[in-house]
């Protein structure tokens, strides 16, 4: 059956590529998105990447036509679902002018629909220019935003726990969590005190529906192999040893054996889900990042407020990790299609100057979309506040942690991660032990890497 419906995969991947082949087959006839002022007859048709602010980015595009006159179409695709997205819309008359890679392999595939970005002011307003991605000797992808992620924790909560005259911890404050065998000795007591806690379990659920599972494939994945990475000197492998899987199932255990979900029942949860029993304390922590906040504050009957929330790093058991950070980094990487007219090129570098470099554009990229961004023409003074920016603002600029960077952008395709986070399902329901989890993860890696070649 899994030869079958791998089979049907690659099927499926070949038709997307035909398509976008036959589909686009016309070209700008100048490979080099001008800028020119504002385009008179050019719109803009953005498909984003992410869904957390879906009415957030829906609300800036409204206030950018009113400002400019320009039309701008903003689609965001759902969780897990953008590259096909972009395949199945690629082929079209009617495509993104617009769009995102996650990393340099992803570039690759994409690089002949993206235009030179060298001469515009986008790239020009980069406080480090290296963090552009290039292709064939140009500037072909800009990143937008830089996010950190960790464990998002109620302090509220942690605090009643700590005021527990029965508990079985000596820890006395979240501050004193600094490594893996404290968080598991606090977490477990905690979980034996949920009814005193008022909460349904210490962790939030462990989402694996389909299109959910990016918290564990992706971005929990992305701290064993960071390590197994910096312990060989090198930012890519073309095969790992999962050197560090035992540190990657500590924390996944105690996600899955500390849930408000029990992990028998976890198949249909989502990050919404999650993001949900977190803002309406159900639970006292959850893995996510600080674009997490505007999906917090989208629920109705919210009820966790902005002074409550902290973010710690994700500790695995790794020695020295009384140090560590969060996980920093970027995975949003703006390109603009060269396949695209002229006009609606123009217009869509417009959006961009004036979403990070005019005085309304950048209030909104602080304020609604809560952008960490990596431009010039932000000051300090432009910096979003929300709870989880503001931490993981404090944790880049503190010179004492060493913050993770983000490697998954090498993880060799979404078929990788897919696998991975299917692996790991099978494991929560017992179907797998934890050596055919790490034989599948070296396998697939092996044979994706090589199939990149």
């Amino acid at each position: 059956m899994s030869n079958i419906i791998k089979t049907f995969k690659l099927f499926i991947f070949i038709l997307f590529v035909i398509v976008i082949f036959i589909g686009c087959t016309e070209d700008t006839e100048n490979d080099k998105a001008g800028e020119g002022g504002i385009a008179e007859n050019g719109s803009v048709y953005f498909l984003s990447f992410k869904p957390e602010i879906k009415a957030q980015f829906k609300n800036v595009g409204k206030v950018f036509t009113d400002k400019t006159g320009i039309e701008i179409r903003i689609v965001t695709a759902e969780t897990g679902t953008y590259e096909k997205t972009l395949m199945s819309m690629a082929g079209k008359n009617d495509v993104p002018t617009l769009f995102q890679v996650n990393g340099k392999d992803n570039l690759e595939f994409w690089k002949e629909y993206c235009a030179d970005l060298s001469d515009t002011e986008i790239y020009n307003l980069l406080s480090d220019k290296s963090l552009a991605l290039s292709c064939d000797n140009k500037i072909c992808a800009i990143p937008y935003t830089i996010e950190g992620y960790g464990i998002i924790y109620n302090k509220t909560i942690l605090n009643k726990y700590f005021a527990l005259e029965n508990r079985n911890s000596e820890i006395n404050s979240v501050d004193e969590i600094n490594n893996f065998s404290k968080l598991k000795l606090v977490v477990e007591d905690m979980n034996n005190h949920i009814d005193e806690l008022g909460i349904e379990g210490v962790f939030a659920s462990t989402s694996m529906a389909a299109g959910n599972q990016w918290r564990w494939q992706t971005h929990l994945a992305n701290i064993p192999i960071y390590y197994e990475f910096n312990n060989k000197n090198t930012e890519d492998l073309d095969a790992i040893d999962f050197k560090y899987n035992n540190n990657f199932k500590n924390i996944f255990d105690l996600y899955l054996n500390n849930s408000v979900t029990p992990s028998n029942k976890i198949a249909t949860k989502t990050v919404k889900d999650s993001m949900e029993e977190f803002a309406l304390e159900k639970c006292a922590m959850v893995q996510n990042g600080n674009w997490a906040w505007p999906e917090i504050l989208s629920f109705d009957k919210r009820t966790v407020d902005a002074d409550e929330v902290g973010i710690m790093p994700i500790y695995m058991g790794f020695s020295g990790e009384e140090k560590s950070g969060l996980c920093v980094g970027t995975e949003n990487y703006i390109c603009v299609n060269k396949k695209a007219t002229p006009d609606d090129q123009k217009a869509s570098l417009e959006f961009l100057n004036w979403l990070f470099n005019s005085p309304d554009g950048k209030k909104y990229a602080v304020n609604e979309l809560g952008f960490i961004t990596p431009f010039s023409s932000f000051s300090d003074n432009e910096m979003p506040e929300d709870p989880l920016a503001k931490q993981v603002l404090k944790y880049i600029s503190d010179n004492e942690k060493i913050n993770i960077p983000w490697v998954f952008n090498v993880f060799p395709g979404d078929d990788f991660k897919n696998n991975f986070g299917d692996s790991l399902f099978e494991y929560s329901l017992g179907y797998k032990n934890w050596n055919e989890v790490v034989e599948s993860v070296k396998y697939d890696w092996m044979q994706m890497k090589n199939q990149q070649k």
